[in-house]
């Protein structure tokens, strides 16, 4: 007790009150000390770090340190590792080794953030939970067990799956729809047993609680008050300092809390009570929060027996291990998302999902580049370190990308929804990364040269028995070299574009034999061509090829160059009513289809599908949502929500239509025209490559790449497609480039436009009882179907609005850029673009990567490529990385290591494998069987496997110590877990659909 002469006094007064009320069983209150710190939105990090972050690490240490009672919970990683590096001293850390090993101190979560759950690929949310993981492991020995998954907007069922796999025992959510969340308030249904997974079922699931309508602020108890920025105020005064307990004020508090508690504990099945303390940046005064908070808490607890309310601080394991004990039976949710998600009637949350389409398109490039560079670092190691590398400096330029690409994760990054400066530090700290990534792999293809035994070859260089060695290209001519490296683990087969400065080309491998190519007039690029490379690689490969300029045509020289396409051009149409429509057609076709446009158009009239020789009318064209900027007229479309005030509008008077035709593809330019410049264009592409001998893939898609804008102010624009598909306005979409969910439309009695919009991240499809269109992504966009057999995606956003806040922060999404999506269609047969979708997918998220360099005359030696890697056609090689951990596998080992204290070197002998089964259960008969895989078979290209040892997803757990808490259900009892999966023999593993394996330490 607080020795405070008036505590008693006031505490009675309280007592009276709420005995009156006083009728079911005693509340147990969870008090959960927190502090929300974006990761960017507002302030760039250093500007958070230096206002308020740092303090808050600092004083809350402090504060826990003083008094054993009190709890806090720690959740993005990046403020704290950079408080750690670079600020905490000594005893600070002394410290929190000391609360953790007490468990005052908790981190929830532990990535690097808390990442966006709708635009975000399920391959960042585990680099970035691995990142995260990765620090806390290895400098306390700790691995999180619970999430703290509370500002991200709308839940996705990918995120519960993935923190099943990395070994939570529970997981928290806030944000769902508002009408939803008020029935589940209602009915006590904010707690249950979450199945992601459909495939996975109750072997992955986990248990969740959603936060009510009060979400994980508590408004009233800021006695800290609000941050100030750039720097803390010197009196250390804060604005919106909530006024001190004292006599006078106890009383309100007191109240304040009894009311709020009482009224929350009504939504939930059992007296145990979480109740979140704090909010976005608070806890940078931890001494004022705690001294005015212990002097409540005590007043209550004084009189829990007569209140029938105890209130004590916790940490998320104080309250989930207690909610665990009651043993309730919870209902089961299957594996349906929360999303999209809406705070009111208006304000539907679906506009992000097309914000700052330029920085989304970085953010995937950047980590397709990371996981190129990774494979490639990976093999240069092992099974001979790369002569010429520096592997410490590779592993930080390696390092360097894994922060960007995991910071961009965060809830207010990829997302669209900072301010332009945060935005640019994003833009920063990815193009640095990439670049150091580039210069890596860029000089293990270039400048490294494998020794070899056996007579030189042409550059001096040993060549080994048995094969051509390194290779010299002949510098006499002008040209460049292109490297081009296959990071899938199955061969590829592709057109791989390159922009020359002239039309008259030569291209040859890396055994001077001549290769098929294409050059064309560039789009967009005048005076400039495009240049198609027909290649082939095997898995984790690379080819090399010389590009070289020739005197004259290929039919005047005899040289064996690349075939000149030729351009057919079309008048310009302009819009017309509708009308009788299909009577002109032109025809453009390859080996699985024939495209039909329409001359009195120009646009797409149908598409013949050969497989199942049906065809289907498909129309697109580009329209634009005008949405409402000023706050006197109504709601407002922003950085966040979608708000149109009418149906999408045709954006263009006009339509040009150019067909380039060539040896390899074909591709058709659409060009469309609001006045005298084309705001919009399609670029389609049909490559001319046979079915079999590995060219379905390339075949059976028509790739597609847009340009989008400048838009005028307060335009969204769609692409919409028009089919003739009865799809009834069901639309399946992806979660998170992991698993499909089937979107139904609902009608609304207000914005129904905006709540049937979903996120697309990597694929989408419609379909009805014959065929199916599916659209592949590179990046995230908002997708919906509107009207029977439509589909329309969100391409680009420019917003503006004269809410005096936003103004303020420079918040308003004033985006003048230009972009250029890229999405591919396939069409056909529900069985066979089952079957091509997800390998159609990767294709275009790891795309080869191309390196260039100059030939400068000196000549250049091509080391040779190494052996490939081929994983059977149903598994992907989701990671193959040198973490540069460097603790031991054997927990007990690294806790002994830690407390001899030291700095251990990266160990690079430590490979991380993930791999991933594609096919859901019944997605394909052949496909979707479990797989058997002999590692050492597959992975002989990286020499001999010494041992392999499987961890939970991020590589923390060894599985067979990892035990998840079981929670009973309102079904029958089932199995759960890795126990019906672990092999005796660890070089044969098997992977059931859909699921999810890491080994770690392959050696």
């Amino acid at each position: 007790m607080w020795p405070l002469g008036w505590l008693p006094v006031v505490a009675q007064l309280v007592l009276l009150r709420f005995l009156v009320a006083r009728a079911e069983s005693p509340i147990r209150v969870f008090m959960v000390p927190h502090s929300h710190m974006d990761v960017g939105w507002l302030y760039t990090v250093q500007e958070s770090l230096r206002a308020y972050a740092a303090n808050v690490y600092t004083s809350v240490v402090e504060e826990l340190t003083l008094r054993k009672h009190r709890r806090f919970i720690a959740v993005e990683q990046e403020y704290f590792r950079l408080w750690w590096d670079g600020i905490a001293s000594d005893r600070q850390k002394r410290q929190v080794h000391h609360l953790l090993a007490t468990r005052r101190l908790e981190f929830v979560i532990g990535g690097q953030v808390m990442h966006d759950e709708a635009v975000t690929h399920f391959d960042d949310q585990i680099l970035q939970l691995t990142e995260g993981h990765g620090f806390l492991y290895e400098t306390f020995g700790i691995r999180p067990r619970f999430s703290w998954q509370v500002d991200p907007f709308g839940a996705s069922a990918t995120t519960p799956t993935l923190f099943a796999l990395a070994g939570f025992h529970a997981h928290i959510i806030s944000r769902i729809d508002y009408d939803l969340k008020d029935s589940m308030q209602k009915t006590r249904g904010l707690q249950f047993v979450w199945r992601g997974s459909p495939s996975l079922s109750a072997e992955q699931e986990i248990f969740t609680h959603v936060l009510d309508q009060y979400s994980y602020c508590s408004e009233g108890f800021y006695w800290d008050g609000s941050a100030v920025f750039p720097e803390p105020p010197p009196d250390r005064l804060y604005p919106n300092m909530n006024i001190r307990v004292s006599e006078k004020s106890m009383k309100y508090y007191v109240d304040l809390l009894l009311e709020n508690v009482k009224e929350r504990a009504s939504w939930f099945r059992t007296r145990h009570l979480l109740w979140p303390w704090g909010c976005d940046k608070q806890f940078f005064n931890a001494s004022l929060q705690f001294a005015n908070m212990d002097i409540v808490l005590d007043s209550i607890n004084a009189y829990k027996s007569e209140l029938g309310i105890s209130v004590e601080y916790a940490t998320l394991d104080n309250y989930f291990s207690a909610l665990h004990s009651t043993n309730v039976s919870w209902r089961v949710h299957e594996h349906r998302d929360f999303l999209p998600y809406s705070s009111d009637l208006y304000q539907a949350w679906t506009g992000f999902y097309a914000s700052r389409s330029g920085l989304k398109r970085l953010a995937r490039r950047a980590s397709a580049l990371l996981y190129a560079g990774e494979s490639m670092f990976t093999r240069s190691v092992w099974p001979a370190p790369h002569q010429h590398l520096d592997l410490g400096q590779a592993l930080k330029q390696l390092q360097q990308l894994r922060w960007a690409v995991s910071e961009v994760q965060h809830h207010d990054a990829i997302t669209g929804t900072e301010t332009s400066k945060v935005r640019d530090m994003y833009v920063n700290n990815l193009r640095s990364g990439m670049q150091a990534v580039q210069e890596l792999m860029a000089s293990i293809v270039h400048d490294g040269n494998p020794a070899f035994s056996g007579e030189r070859g042409p550059c001096g260089i040993p060549m080994a028995a048995g094969n051509a060695g390194s290779l010299c290209v002949d510098p006499e001519a002008e040209g460049r070299m292109a490297v081009v490296y296959n990071p899938l683990a199955w061969t590829v087969t592709t057109l791989v574009n390159l922009t020359v400065g002239f039309s008259r080309v030569n291209i040859t491998d890396e055994t001077g034999r001549p290769v098929a190519a294409q050059v064309q007039e560039s789009k967009e690029k005048q005076p400039g061509y495009d240049l198609y490379v027909l290649t082939t690689i095997p898995g984790l490969s690379y080819r090399h090829y010389s590009i070289r300029r020739t005197q004259g045509t290929q039919e005047d020289t005899k040289q064996l160059g690349a075939s000149v396409a030729r351009t057919s051009n079309f008048a310009r149409k302009t819009k017309s009513p509708a009308g009788p429509r299909g009577r002109h057609l032109v025809r453009v076709e390859n080996d699985c289809y024939t495209v039909f446009l329409d001359r009195d158009t120009n646009l797409m009239y149908s598409i013949l599908e050969r497989e199942s020789n049906r065809t289907v009318q498909v129309t697109q064209e580009f329209m634009e949502y005008r949405v409402n900027g000023n706050l006197k007229y109504g709601p407002i479309s922003d950085n966040f929500v979608f708000t149109p005030t009418e149906t999408a509008k045709q954006s263009w008077e006009s339509v040009e239509l150019q067909i380039v035709t060539g040896k390899l593809m074909t591709e058709i330019r659409q060009l469309f025209y609001r006045d005298s410049s084309h705001t919009y264009a399609i670029y389609s592409r049909l490559a001319h490559v046979p079915v079999g001998r590995g060219g379905e893939l390339l075949c059976r898609r028509i790739e597609q790449e847009y340009r989008v804008g400048p838009l005028e102010l307060n335009c969204e624009a769609i692409l919409r497609t028009s089919t003739s598909l009865q799809n009834q306005q069901t639309l399946y979409s992806d979660s998170n480039g992991y698993q499909m969910q089937r979107r139904l439309f609902r009608e609304y009695a207000s914005n129904s436009i905006a709540r049937n919009y979903y996120p697309m991240v990597q694929s989408a499809f419609i379909e009805d009882s014959q065929s199916r269109l599916v659209v592949l992504s590179q990046q995230a966009h908002g997708i919906s179907s509107q009207g029977n057999g439509q589909v329309e995606i969100m391409l680009h956003r420019r917003l503006w609005n004269n809410f005096d806040w936003a103004l303020d922060y420079d918040l308003t999404l004033n985006d003048t850029s230009v972009v250029h999506p890229v999405l591919w269609l396939l069409l056909g047969p529900r069985p066979l673009t089952a079957r091509l979708r997800q390998r159609s997918g990767l294709a275009l998220q790891h795309r080869p990567v191309v390196l260039l360099r100059e030939l400068n005359g000196k000549g250049v030696c091509i080391p040779e490529s190494p052996p490939a890697v081929m994983l059977p056609p149903s598994l992907h090689l989701q990671t193959l990385s040198i973490p540069g951990w460097n603790y031991s596998s054997n927990h007990t080992e690294h806790l002994y290591n830690l407390q001899k204290g030291g700095a251990a070197k990266p160990d690079l002998h430590r490979v991380l494998l993930r791999l991933h089964h594609l096919y859901e259960v019944g997605e394909d008969p052949v496909l979707s069987q479990p797989v058997t895989v002999n590692l050492e078979v597959v992975l002989q290209g990286l020499g001999s496997v010494v041992a392999v040892e499987e961890r939970s997803l991020t590589g923390t757990w060894d599985v067979s110590t990892l035990h998840r808490w079981s929670w009973r259900t309102q079904e029958h009892p089932h199995r759960r877990g890795w126990e019906t999966l672990v092999q005796a023999e660890p070089e044969n593993l098997s992977l059931p659909p859909a699921w999810l394996r890491s080994w770690p330490d392959l050696v």
